[in-house]
């Protein structure tokens, strides 16, 4: 007897070889069969799906989720354009602290609304004592006041309270790490956030690091998550790279560098494990400090990288011989050429073809780094709604010759790179249906049209999020499509993304989404 059987609905399977069905039976959390191999057996439930859309559940391959949660409920400056306005919402939250030299965050930050970046100067009007930490949107920088950078060694960089990227690092280091049943409530509620949108399955990129990391034990958040029944979906974890240190191994075992235990990609179960490592080359555009070959429109640098080229190197090539599968963020060409020629030296030196090599972000590439990437065979693992959202700005600093190669779609898949898709939230919205819009039309919120000849079908732009996000997180054989013998994760649309306008596929609403079998809304 089955469990459940799904009927009365249009299921788009993305398995080319049952590509569409109209039932679909669910046996302990599985996918049991389709059509005729289930529609006369009998189920302890059948759901009537009135004609609705179901695909498998969406794949994030790169979110926060920690950070996602912390944010929506930190007082936020989004949107504010005026520095007095953006003042009064600080102050305000200064206001809600018990005693001096507290320490106040705030969301949303973002020099672009403003024009230029706050000063610590200015900050210092309404910080009443407390040490105030202003997130950039990007996570790439941060604006402090003067309580914190008496703290700072005196080495470290800042423009009139401005950190960018380590410097940023060591701001954070100043404070203590979230504990871990806060961390947990943040975690559950990004991830009641994502399930929402029909993401069944994502990838945390970036745990217990200097930059992303919110505590040196950040799994054992996500372990008490789970625990808690706060983890309603499935999640893999990304292990900042800054974590690794050197072991006494032995020889044979080429492991140069680990996590203590050995722990690496593939460990943990169907619900939690740990994923690639993740390893930082340059910034980010919003921030203006993804690494260029030649400097951003208008301005006077080229972005810049985290650390010296031969460092970075030596942290992916340990990674790689210690058996990791990489997520490089790579933003910037610049950063791109020091990911792709770190990656092909690892290579070199012991070949891992199945190692599935990813770069994060990718988001100016070259033409000549095209082919490049497809003979090392790494994935390119893109954030559409970065340009959905952002798009006029990023063309506006990459210059006319350079927009083109933002974000790409279209030039991926010619070259036979995977494209996967993913969202990087909270920097930017979460909405795979917006994503797949945006990667099929190639149009920002305003109408402008950015780089359209990248633009994909929309069967390919659905592939990114599903199939394709499960072979870069390795779950293939068991997530990605609705295939007998998978897990029974679902997406109830009101309405066929391949059947309607393009300019509504990010307007579909989500009816329902399943996690082995069970829907996130119990059926009365």
């Amino acid at each position: 007897m089955l469990c459940t059987r799904l009927t009365n609905a249009r299921f788009l399977t993305m398995d080319p070889d049952h590509p569409v069905a109209h039932d679909l039976g669910i046996w302990q959390g599985r996918i049991a069969g389709l059509d005729e191999a289930v529609t006369s057996l009998p189920a302890r439930e059948v759901v009537d799906l009135q004609g609705a859309t179901v695909l498998p559940g969406f794949i994030d391959a790169h979110v926060h989720l920690a950070w996602t949660g912390f944010k929506q409920i930190t007082p936020s400056i989004a949107g504010r354009t005026r520095v007095e306005d953006v003042l009064a919402v600080v102050a305000e939250a200064v206001a809600r602290t018990r005693a001096p030299g507290d320490w106040v965050s705030i969301a949303g930050y973002d020099q672009r609304a403003l024009g230029r970046h706050l000063t610590a100067a200015e900050l210092d009007r309404v910080s009443d004592g407390r040490k105030l930490y202003l997130l950039h949107d990007s996570g790439h920088g941060c604006v402090v006041n003067t309580a914190v950078l008496d703290l700072l060694p005196a080495d470290i960089p800042h423009e009139n309270g401005f950190l960018a990227e380590q410097a940023m690092g060591a701001a954070r280091a100043l404070r203590l790490p979230h504990a871990q049943e806060d961390l947990a409530e943040a975690i559950g509620r990004a991830a009641r956030t994502c399930l929402a949108e029909g993401v069944t399955a994502c990838a945390e990129a970036g745990i217990g690091g200097t930059l992303f990391g919110h505590s040196p034990v950040e799994l054992g958040a996500y372990q008490l998550a789970r625990d808690k029944d706060l983890l309603p979906l499935r999640v893999q974890l990304m292990v900042s790279a800054d974590r690794l240190r050197p072991v006494a191994a032995h020889e044979a075992d080429g492991i140069p560098r680990a996590l203590d235990l050995g722990l690496r990609t593939g460990f943990g179960d169907d619900r939690l494990s740990v994923g690639a490592l993740k390893v930082y080359t340059d910034g980010g555009m919003m921030a203006r400090t993804a690494a260029l070959t030649s400097p951003y429109e208008g301005l006077d640098h080229a972005g810049q990288l985290q650390g010296d080229p031969a460092v970075l190197t030596d942290l992916v090539v340990d990674g790689h011989l210690a058996g990791w599968q990489l997520a490089v963020h790579a933003i910037g060409d610049r950063a791109a050429d020091i990911a792709l020629d770190a990656i092909e030296c690892a290579q070199r030196i012991r070949p891992r073809p199945e190692a599935r090599h990813r770069i994060e972000h990718a988001g100016l590439i070259r033409p000549d780094q095209l082919p490049r990437m497809a003979r090392l065979g790494v994935s390119a693992v893109v954030q559409p709604n970065f340009l959905r959202c952002f798009g006029d700005d990023y063309a506006s600093i990459m210059g006319e010759e350079r927009t083109p190669w933002m974000y790409r779609g279209r030039a991926f898949l010619d070259h036979g790179i995977p494209l996967v898709g993913s969202s990087d939230r909270p920097v930017a919205d979460g909405s795979p249906l917006r994503a797949v819009q945006f990667m099929s039309e190639r149009a920002s919120t305003s109408g402008q049209f950015i780089g359209p000849d990248e633009a994909v079908t929309v069967d390919q732009a659905l592939h990114a999020y599903t199939v394709a996000g499960a072979r870069a997180c390795h779950w293939e054989d068991r997530l990605g499509s609705l295939t007998p013998g998978k897990h029974a994760d679902l997406v109830v649309l009101a309405d066929d993304p391949r059947s309607v306008d393009i300019s509504r596929i990010g307007a579909i609403e989500v009816v329902e989404t399943y996690v082995d079998g069970r829907p996130s809304r119990p059926h009365a």
